[in-house]
């Protein structure tokens, strides 16, 4: 994963692709500093979660363009969007979503709100990058509730 956004900032480079470079650059950045916190190279899996925050920081930021009417600011977040998912893994279906939920419902016997964690516990190491977690918690909160 490091490699192919290594090779991608370089391409960007020679192609002058501004929008994409600075993308790159920024997930460069953040990965260059989290290493630095945990003074050794990171895992494809915590590279996708650093990308997966940049997405999400990006999704929060268009709910207050909107909020502003900043059509500018919220194509361009957008646009960020879209090179970001690039690195991440194929999104799940709405329809496999919910089955992974209903297994992990029924495996753990989840019967109230008390089981969410361990519902979630089971979930986040399979879902984690493959789905948005905040929409999978409400999902789970819908059926422990019913």
């Amino acid at each position: 994963m490091r490699e192919k956004i290594i090779n991608d900032m370089k391409v960007a480079m020679k192609n002058k692709d501004k929008e994409t470079l600075a993308v790159i650059r920024m997930v460069k950045g953040a990965m260059q500093l989290e290493e630095l916190n945990l003074k050794r190279e990171l895992s494809d899996d915590e590279v996708i979660g650093i990308i997966s925050k940049q997405i999400k920081i990006r999704k929060e930021s268009i709910i207050e363009f909107e909020k502003a009417k900043r059509n500018d600011l919220i194509e361009k977040n957008n646009q960020e969007i879209e090179i970001l998912n690039h690195y991440m893994p194929e999104q799940l279906s709405e329809n496999e979503i919910n089955q992974k939920i209903e297994s992990a419902i029924s495996e753990i016997n989840a019967i109230s709100m008390k089981d969410m964690g361990k519902v979630m516990s089971v979930l986040t190491p399979i879902l984690k990058g493959r789905a948005d977690m905040a929409e999978v918690s409400k999902k789970i909160q819908e059926k422990l509730n019913h």
